[in-house]
């Protein structure tokens, strides 16, 4: 068993989110000893599940019902399979998007450091795109579509 301060160690959270949780009813099976939080694995397992959903761009209220789901069993096995297959789609949308941010400021890198060595930019200016190195061509077509 946990308390509330180990759980916000561990998973690196404000006690103040983990006190949310347990009031948004996240953590359904959590007990009390004297008043005082005693989280288990399970509660552990739940707060990783939490903050996955989180982070991949879910709304409490919408973890709520994934919560809701959970707890009613495998007859609602479609829907939270649902949830976890259009977050997939999700954040697999957000890493295109990122990777296109990541090849421009790699293109980018190299454009300066090239200005740099060669002591101006109207030469690697000459050198786009045909000249650059292959890695920064397509970083510079990626960044571009």
């Amino acid at each position: 068993m946990y308390t509330i301060g180990q759980i916000a160690k561990i998973s690196n959270l404000p006690i103040s989110t983990l006190r949310y949780y347990d009031k948004e009813g996240l953590f359904p099976d959590l007990k009390r000893i004297s008043g005082i939080r005693q989280f288990s694995e399970k509660e552990l397992d739940t707060l990783r599940i939490i903050e996955c959903l989180k982070k991949s761009g879910l709304e409490i209220k919408d973890i709520k019902d994934y919560m809701h789901w959970s707890r009613q069993g495998e007859a609602t096995l479609l829907q939270r399979r649902d949830l976890f297959e259009q977050q997939k789609i999700n954040v697999n949308e957000a890493i295109e998007k990122l990777k296109k941010v990541q090849d421009m400021i790699e293109y980018k890198c190299w454009y300066y450091n090239e200005a740099i060595r060669l002591g101006n930019e109207n030469s690697v200016k000459d050198m786009i795109p045909d000249q650059m190195p292959n890695s920064i061509q397509k970083c510079y077509i990626n960044s571009r579509s």
